[in-house]
């Protein structure tokens, strides 16, 4: 039967996600249009987001967070391009690349090794449950894609080197912007290691054997959008005035709530993934 009730706001999307409650374009009249990004105006407004970014996710201070092109995928492979082949390689793959409904044998991660994986899937809605799986003398460095988890669940931030995702999954903002955050140990891979292949300039975080500070207080390597910066601004002025993280989380876990409350009542339905506890709360059935 057609439903008789339908939601307030119908839009659903693994990405972009749909707006915060109550945005209108009026959210962008301070945008620094039709100025460079690398003038005073717009560098602040981009190191606004980063250090606004860093607050609301409690990352650690001594960790450095940019904004680079390509969205999640970009930043991913900037961390790839730089910083794996020192050591050899673990890939952990599940979703479309493996079995839907479950993760891998997490127990049998080698740490001696750089370990490469998506903290939370949005195909079959599986994610890794904690952190708890991630050895803390880890030798080798933990590179996650966390695209649809940040802001919506809680980070350990002790166990990841590095964490990447875009603006456009869970806060809503607009696409082509990736965040790369990186530990001191990634930090020190970076300036310790060169890689055997050429190097994109747009992948490059080093000059003369050194971290270019610049990359990690808002002077990006390619042209953002001033628009698109301004629209992240206010989804994380949002996400401060909700009360900031514990909010955010709350708020997904209690939609994880309702959609399996709703499973529960409904025969024809089912969760694929198996296990409560790797149950996506940003994308769950």
């Amino acid at each position: 039967m057609k439903p008789e009730r339908k939601p307030r706001r119908p839009h659903f999307s693994s990405g972009p996600c749909a707006k915060r409650p109550g945005w209108n374009l009026e959210a962008l009249r301070d945008a620094a249009v039709g100025r460079s990004h690398r003038a005073k105006i717009g560098k602040e407004r981009l190191n606004a987001v980063i250090e606004r970014s860093k607050a609301v996710l409690r990352m650690p201070a001594d960790y450095r967070l940019g904004i680079v092109a390509g969205s999640d995928t970009g930043a991913v492979e900037m961390a790839l391009w730089s910083l794996l082949g020192a050591r050899g390689v673990d890939v952990l793959a599940w979703e479309s690349f493996g079995d839907y409904g479950e993760l891998p044998d997490l127990s049998k991660v080698d740490f001696s090794r750089d370990v490469v994986f998506p903290w939370n899937g949005t195909t079959s809605g599986v994610r890794v449950p904690d952190g708890d799986w991630i050895a803390a003398d880890r030798a080798g460095l933990t590179i996650c894609d966390a695209t649809s988890a940040v802001f919506a669940m809680y980070m350990p931030w002790d166990k990841l080197d590095v964490v990447t995702w875009s603006w456009q999954k869970v806060l809503g903002g607009e696409a082509g912007h990736g965040m790369l955050a990186l530990s001191p140990r990634a930090v020190e891979r970076l300036v310790s290691y060169t890689p055997p292949w050429p190097l994109p300039k747009i992948f490059r975080m080093t000059k003369k054997g050194k971290l270019d500070d610049a990359v990690f207080e808002g002077s990006t390597i390619n042209t953002p959008s001033l628009l698109c910066v301004e629209d992240a601004l206010d989804g994380l002025a949002w996400a401060e005035r909700e009360g900031g993280l514990d909010a955010l989380v709350k708020r997904s876990e209690a939609n994880l709530a309702t959609v399996a409350a709703w499973v529960e009542r409904t025969p024809w339905v089912e969760f694929l993934a198996r296990e409560p506890r790797t149950r996506s709360c940003t994308r769950s059935a």
